[in-house]
């Protein structure tokens, strides 16, 4: 059964949720896990693949968009797209619950102080609850 996480930030910009995802991500790559970041929309999706290239001074995470063709793409990030392999780790940025979540090893939430965002959290995070997933909540000081 999935393990979800729900990380929640200080702030109220997507900005800061791009940045944590960024921070989630590099630990995920640190450990070798397959990932794929399921975002809102083109626009969310082409903002963190720029960051993604570009928030670290002197690293960067490898990643490609999906649906990716690269053999060895073990992060992938998207706003339609159904990954059907290599799900180790799912990380949330949209306010939806992904249809395919319950293939991935682990989910990520992403949630900042904006209402909205935190409300639709509070949705997932009782979708999850009433349906025993096994949930983790860490405030963050970002």
């Amino acid at each position: 059964m999935t393990k979800v996480d729900f990380y929640v930030g200080k702030t109220n910009s997507l900005q800061a949720r791009l940045l944590l995802a960024c921070k989630v991500v590099t630990k995920a790559h640190q450990h070798g896990m397959p990932t794929y970041i399921h975002t809102d929309s083109p626009a969310t999706t082409a903002r963190l693949d720029d960051l993604l290239w570009t928030f670290h001074d002197i690293a960067f995470i490898p990643h490609a968009l999906a649906p990716s063709k690269e053999a060895n793409s073990r992060i992938l990030l998207g706003h339609d797209h159904e990954p059907m392999e290599n799900c180790g780790l799912l990380i949330n940025l949209s306010n939806e619950i992904p249809s395919f979540f319950s293939r991935f090893e682990r989910l990520a939430e992403i949630l900042d102080q904006e209402e909205a965002i935190l409300h639709a959290g509070r949705k997932r995070y009782q979708f999850y609850r009433d349906r025993g997933y096994n949930l983790d909540y860490h405030q963050l000081n970002i």
